[in-house]
């Protein structure tokens, strides 16, 4: 299944356009979060995306929340849920896990011990699509830092799960800094996405141990 996969668009409809236009030759597309800016423009980035709804996968990143998301699209939003698609079974979690220090709006954040409660529902998949990297992997953050923060800002839930599960493909975004940089956990192979046009080839059960 050959699959286009993208993050944190924060309403870039030029991106979008191109995303739209790359799409033809999809099986599916993945948005692994923040459409929005600070809840803001959710609406307008969607719309510019309806055309490829239908054979979408969404999460909501932290900058929209779940419920707004879904009531926005016509995709699929998973939220410590699974879908099938072709046969490839894929996971969703989305917002900022660990919570964010942010000043002046409502991110949307999940603890480490909630995520790891939804890690645990979605199980074993081919596909995880986290908003949130897995720690130590491709979530460092530039020498400016962000709200104070420097290093690495992934997940532990979200490393700890795929190092259980091992999905053959983990796709991320969230961390701005570091958008096209990928990494391995054993067979996973994890990658922060950015607001482009992302290719993967992936089938049910790859590298990931399932039957």
């Amino acid at each position: 299944m050959r699959i286009l996969a993208f993050s944190d668009l924060h309403c870039d409809l030029e991106a979008c356009a191109r995303i739209v236009a790359a799409a033809a030759d999809a099986d599916l597309v993945i948005g692994a979060g923040d459409f929005a800016r600070a809840h803001q423009g959710l609406e307008e980035t969607l719309e510019a995306l309806e055309p490829i709804a239908a054979r979408a996968i969404y999460v909501p990143g932290n900058n929209e929340t779940e419920a707004a998301l879904r009531a926005s699209t016509g995709a699929v939003v998973l939220h410590g849920e699974t879908a099938e698609v072709a046969g490839v079974r894929i996971g969703g979690l989305g917002g900022a896990v660990p919570p964010m220090p942010h000043p002046g709006w409502q991110s949307f954040d999940i603890s480490e011990e909630t995520a790891a409660e939804l890690l645990e529902r979605i199980g074993a998949v081919d596909v995880l699509i986290s908003h949130s990297p897995p720690r130590d992997t491709v979530d460092m953050l530039g020498p400016e830092g962000l709200f104070g923060m420097h290093g690495a800002i992934g997940s532990e839930a979200v490393r700890a799960a795929v190092e259980r599960t091992r999905p053959a493909l983990v796709l991320c975004g969230h961390v701005h800094p570091s958008w096209g940089r990928r990494a391995r956990i054993g067979a996973s192979e994890i990658a922060n996405l950015g607001p482009t046009v992302n290719w993967f080839e992936t089938k049910a059960g790859e590298d990931n141990g399932q039957d």
